[in-house]
Order: C-alpha cells, then structure tokens, then sequence
C-alpha cells in the first residue's frame, strides 16, 4: 500500500467524525474532518508534512500558512522543508504591528499558501485578495485535504493553482 493511502487511513481514523455541520462555506455536510484532531498528533502531522513537501514548487521562497488550522502545517513543513515561514490572520490585528501577516516577510518573495482542508475555498480567496492588494501574489496553494466541493475550482479561476494532498474521495476510498 502506497504511503498516501496509509495516512489517509490514518486521518480517517483520527479525524472523520459524522453529524450534522455547518461549513465555512455555509453548506452542510454530514461528514467534517477536524483538522485539529490531525495536527495535534505529532506521529500522524510529521508523515502529513513529509509527504506534503513532495508538493511544495522549487521556486518557492516562503511558506505562508491561513489561520488557524494552516500554522501548525506550515510550521512543521517550514522546518522539514528548511523554509522560511509566514502566518496569516484573517484581518490585520488591531494593536501591535497592526499586521495581517506575521513571520517571514513577504514582499518580493515566491509565496506558496498554505492550508488545512479546502472546501469551497472561500479563506484562501480572502486571503489572495488581502495579499493582491498588497502587490503579492502567491505562486500557489497546497493543502492536506480538498474536499473536492469547488476549492480547486475557485482557485484555478483566481488564476492560483492548487495541489492537495489528499482528496475526500482517497480517504474514504482508502479507509473501505
């Protein structure tokens, strides 16, 4: 069995629960992947980031995790990778630095997003556009789980591609 199917088996396990949810995207699911669940189990985190440098361009020179569940990633990545990293909020903090974007600096740099799960993919264009404004555009964005529910879509569309990790599709079909 190929490495990718053993951790999604793993996530599926660890981090698949079933209900009734409500979406970032305000779509309802009765499956959700807490994400936390993953990346506050350092076995399982490490072999998601060791494999997720496989995706990461060559060009890349910062690694800008979305906030909250893309820092814990792009931390770890950051390190395997030997990368500096970046944290993004999802707006400017109202005290200190005043800054929506902390870490390494961005300006000028070969930024690739980081995230946890897309679903339609509605935070990383809130994201793209906070950077855009600021006359930084990413070279892309990888994730651990697409949902496959539009994400890749709206990002190919903002003209940003984006590579997962793993597919809802593959972790189901890996956990059967």
């Amino acid at each position: 069995m190929h490495e990718l199917d053993h951790i999604a088996q793993a996530i599926h396990r660890v981090a698949r629960i079933r209900g009734t949810f409500t979406l970032r995207s305000g779509a309802t699911s009765d499956v959700y992947f807490d994400k936390y669940r993953f990346e506050a189990d350092p076995p399982l985190l490490r072999r998601i980031c060791t494999a997720m440098r496989g995706l990461i361009p060559t060009e890349t020179t910062v690694l800008a995790g979305l906030e909250l569940g893309g820092i814990p990633i792009v931390t770890l990545l950051g390190q395997l990778a030997g990368l500096p990293t970046a944290f993004l909020r999802k707006e400017a903090k109202a005290y200190g630095t005043c800054r929506y974007a902390e870490g390494a600096d961005l300006e000028g740099e070969r930024v690739l997003l980081v995230e946890d799960v897309v679903s339609s993919g509605g935070a990383l264009i809130d994201t793209l556009a906070m950077l855009q404004a600021d006359h930084i555009h990413p070279i892309g964005a990888i994730c651990v789980i697409d949902r496959e529910t539009g994400g890749m879509e709206a990002m190919a569309e903002a003209g940003v591609p984006l590579w997962a990790l793993l597919t809802m599709s593959r972790i189901e079909a890996a956990a059967g």
